[in-house]
């Protein structure tokens, strides 16, 4: 199945906003609630706005959408580096939401990818981003001293199920980029809904909106939110998780059969 694009509109009005990662979480479960939780968007994109909060980039997203997932109104990529509006197709960075990413970053992934070269346990992912360098990490190899490396630098070291270093601008992530949108945007804090399933979504699900850590998130993510009242841990995996915290939270009515 493929989708259209949605069209230019201002989804502050949107009864609900749907801002969710993607693997394991808008991409995860079963194929029928998969399809159940799209067409569901599909059939009401008058009244849902989405927002796709993830670590892939730009142009990973495109050939998502065009392979038949939704498309988005709005992107924050890249583990929070980008934030972009999506417009037939294509997805542009919102320059005025992005000046104090870039200035944090400056030009810095030369000299990281300098010091961590070699490092033990990280292979330099080959994807060049504007502001972030990323690894694959053997779990088993790897020496934390990283850490520690990254900080001395200036900038934020993040280990997300056990299989990705990211280095990103001090202080810039998931949580703090999406902040940024929803305000920029204008949109009613009460009707969004962040939905995550690993380390790297921690500051989305930790930054004051309505959240929902779906079924078979990391460990280590659902410990950090345990107790959190604005944080829905849902038995659902994936994309029926995301449903489950729709209905848990009376944020739009649902499909039937949900």
């Amino acid at each position: 199945m493929s989708f259209d694009h949605p069209r230019n509109r201002d989804i502050a009005g949107c009864r609900f906003v749907l801002a969710t990662d993607l693997d394991g979480t808008f991409l995860g479960g079963s194929e029928e609630d998969r399809a159940r939780l799209y067409d569901w968007i599909e059939a009401n994109r008058d009244t849902i706005g989405l927002i796709f909060v993830t670590g892939r980039d730009p142009k990973f997203i495109g050939a998502l959408c065009d392979g038949g997932v939704p498309w988005p109104e709005y992107v924050v990529g890249d583990v929070g580096t980008t934030i972009a509006r999506v417009e037939a197709g294509k997805i542009h960075p919102i320059e005025p939401l992005e000046v104090e990413i870039a200035e944090t970053w400056g030009d810095a992934g030369d000299t990281v990818r300098a010091a961590l070269h070699g490092h033990p346990g990280l292979t330099l992912q080959p994807t060049e981003f504007r502001y972030r360098v990323s690894y694959d990490l053997d779990h088993a190899a790897f020496d934390d001293s990283a850490h520690a490396i990254v900080r001395e630098m200036g900038h934020d070291p993040l280990v997300s199920d056990n299989r990705y270093f990211d280095v990103l601008p001090r202080g810039i992530s998931k949580g703090p980029s999406l902040r940024r949108l929803v305000t920029h945007l204008g949109i009613e804090e009460g009707r969004v809904l962040a939905a995550g399933d690993t380390l790297n979504d921690l500051s989305m699900l930790q930054c004051g909106l309505q959240a929902v850590a779906v079924g078979g998130a990391e460990p280590a993510l659902l410990e950090q939110v345990s107790g959190l009242p604005h944080v829905h841990t849902a038995e659902a995996i994936g994309a029926a998780g995301i449903l489950e915290a729709v209905e848990a939270f009376n944020l739009h009515p649902l499909p039937k059969g949900v």
